[in-house]
């Protein structure tokens, strides 16, 4: 299957519910920019410029989209699905052929503002990053591998999957709640364009295994029942 398809398709769709899809591109110094047929390219841009976008297929299968982005948008199927379904850029489905050729469109002014401008595109990685750490988050809750006795049925990756997504939500709400009673307690430390920045994935102050150490070395006699030495107690004192 075409990835590529899927990410136009993908961008398409995104766009029409109405919201803007940020990938992460990787490669681009091999990125085309895709065009309609028959603009006026300048000559510096035309090595990387590819007329591929058929402006009679967006047309033809408007309407079918957007009966599709319909059915996502008011729950009738999921998003996953209609990608998984329209990505692969079908020549023969309209819908799945205009979706490729305004996504083509989506991302080539994406690229041109990923490229072109530095705030937007620190911005974009920043979110980025952060949203790929929840996945470490969830690597830190669950270790190892699954068994060869579960998650083989879809029933079950379902549900290893939502009890693993409900897990790090539950931490990122607790990390959340702190962060903003942290904020209100010293607002001159936790600025607006500071907490832009920080995302609740923090994980190493949290006990994932349930294994707690204590030093019991001065409780040793109680816990033990004996009386402690004499030495020890002076040595305590």
């Amino acid at each position: 299957m075409d990835t590529h398809g899927f990410t136009h398709f993908a961008m398409a769709l995104a766009k029409l519910i109405g919201f803007d899809l940020c990938p992460r591109l990787a490669g681009l110094k091999d990125r085309k920019l895709y065009l309609p047929r028959g603009l006026d390219i300048p000559d510096r841009l035309r090595p990387i410029a590819r007329e591929t976008v058929s402006r009679r297929a967006i047309t033809r299968g408007w309407e079918p989209l957007l009966r599709i982005t319909a059915s996502v948008k008011t729950g009738w199927v999921s998003a996953t699905y209609v990608i998984d379904r329209f990505g692969s850029a079908n020549r023969g489905d309209p819908a799945a052929a205009a979706g490729e050729a305004l996504g083509k469109l989506l991302r080539t002014l994406y690229l041109c503002d990923y490229l072109g401008n530095p705030s937007f595109r620190t911005e974009i990685l920043d979110l980025l990053n952060q949203g790929e750490s929840v996945h470490s988050l969830e690597r830190a809750i669950h270790t190892g591998s699954i068994g060869a006795k579960r998650g083989r049925t879809t029933e079950q990756l379902a549900a290893i999957s939502g009890a693993l997504s409900l897990l790090a939500n539950i931490i990122l709400a607790w990390n959340t709640q702190h962060i903003q009673r942290a904020a209100r307690q010293m607002p001159e430390q936790f600025q607006d364009n500071l907490l832009r920045q920080i995302a609740p994935v923090a994980h190493a102050h949290i006990n994932m295994r349930g294994t707690f150490n204590f030093d019991i070395g001065p409780h040793r006699s109680t816990l033990l029942g004996v009386e402690q030495p004499l030495s020890a107690r002076n040595a305590a004192i």
